[in-house]
């Protein structure tokens, strides 16, 4: 017989897990390992035509990827925004070191792409796949860590990640952009004037901004520009207001309640949409093709070396301090950690081979690969470090 209580306690565990610091990750770990486990299952090729069903004119992964995602980008803005204005980035001294580690952390990995598909100027396309860094995959690792790990260093992964999903947009505004519609464009920006002016107002009602943000993604969509920038762009007008006495600020309200949708829902399902890869025919040889090397080494090596050598240059100039409480081999492990690339990745791939699926299986693997070898590598070091 089933205890009354039974319900009450499941009830109280989830609540608990959604709560947990490392919820977000551990989903999506487990929504991009089913995707690998369906996609090469007897349900695989029911699992691939789903993505092509057609809803609205769109199909099923167009409306994850370009729509769903793009409240993904809303909530990636308010969070800059937010920590830009009163959080771990609001000073110069603050932004120091990890904006030169976020900044590292992009170059180097982009560079050993590069380095390696540079005989090839269609796959070459891909160099800014391995520059990203997962914030929930990374924090998510690191809290499963608890107090072995420093929360300085918490803080400065949060601070990093914020700053590398910055470059992240800009990258994809700047160089993943094509066909441009001119009259898309000029009615993008005239919303965003409006968007300017609610703000200018202080309108602090969130709807008004929602419905703006709602026709500016669509205009985006057929402009060229890829619209899931329309979130990004749209947070930067959603007034943050005195966070010291004003609780009802709509930045931290629509903050909140976009959070756990996108942490539970929208992220894991862009995972389980985009981590499927069949393994079929893939022998450890092709583990050594342009694009999985790239983006392996990116990762791995290049997200490391990058971090690494960039703090160690704020340091030991005096521009930055060591996290408190934080030893160089933990900054090490943290900076191994940062390879772990998963959904920025997968989506900047799926940008640089639009018409080339061969490709972007190539790019799951390389992601999936230098993402696990930065895991492990990152929680080992880390390990070590707390024992010492």
């Amino acid at each position: 017989m089933t205890s009354p209580l039974a319900p009450a306690k499941a009830l109280a565990f989830l609540n608990k897990f959604c709560a947990a610091e490392a919820a977000g990750g551990i989903v999506l770990m487990v929504a991009a390992a089913l995707a690998l486990v369906v996609a090469n299952s007897p349900l695989a090729d029911s699992y691939f035509a789903s993505l092509h069903w057609d809803v609205g004119g769109l199909s099923l992964s167009h409306w994850i990827n370009d729509g769903l995602m793009a409240l993904f980008f809303l909530l990636v803005g308010l969070e800059i925004k937010r920590e830009l204005a009163v959080g771990q980035l609001a000073s110069w001294g603050d932004r120091a070191l990890p904006g030169l580690a976020a900044l590292g952390g992009m170059l180097v990995p982009a560079l050993l792409y590069a380095l390696v598909n540079r005989h090839d100027p269609q796959t070459l396309a891909g160099w800014a796949i391995p520059a990203a860094t997962d914030i929930a995959f990374a924090l998510g690792v690191l809290s499963l860590l608890g107090s072995r790990v420093p929360v300085s260093l918490k803080v400065f992964l949060s601070a990093l990640a914020i700053l590398d999903d910055l470059g992240a947009v800009l990258i994809i505004a700047l160089f993943y952009t094509s066909d441009l519609s001119i009259s898309m464009l000029l009615a993008a920006a005239g919303l965003v004037a409006v968007l300017f002016v609610l703000n200018r107002l202080k309108v602090t009602a969130l709807l008004p901004y929602l419905l703006v943000g709602a026709l500016l993604w669509f205009c985006l969509l057929r402009s060229g520009i890829h619209a899931t920038l329309a979130g990004v762009i749209l947070a930067l007008f959603i007034p943050l207001g005195d966070t010291e006495v004003d609780a009802a600020s709509p930045l931290l309200r629509l903050e909140s309640a976009l959070h756990p949708w996108v942490a539970f829902l929208i992220v894991p399902l862009f995972g389980f949409a985009n981590a499927g890869v069949s393994l079929a025919g893939i022998s450890p040889a092709n583990l050594l093709d342009p694009v999985p090397l790239g983006v392996a080494l990116g990762l791995f090596l290049g997200k490391q070396v990058g971090i690494s050598l960039l703090v160690l240059l704020a340091i030991r100039s005096g521009l930055a301090r060591l996290p408190e409480g934080a030893s160089w081999l933990q900054l090490y492990g943290v900076a191994l950690l940062c390879g772990i690339g998963f959904t920025m990745s997968l989506f900047i791939g799926a940008l640089a081979f639009p018409a080339a699926p061969f490709l972007v299986d190539e790019v799951k693997i390389g992601v999936l690969l230098g993402s696990l070898l930065s895991a492990l590598a990152g929680v080992a070091v880390l390990l070590f470090a707390a024992r010492r």
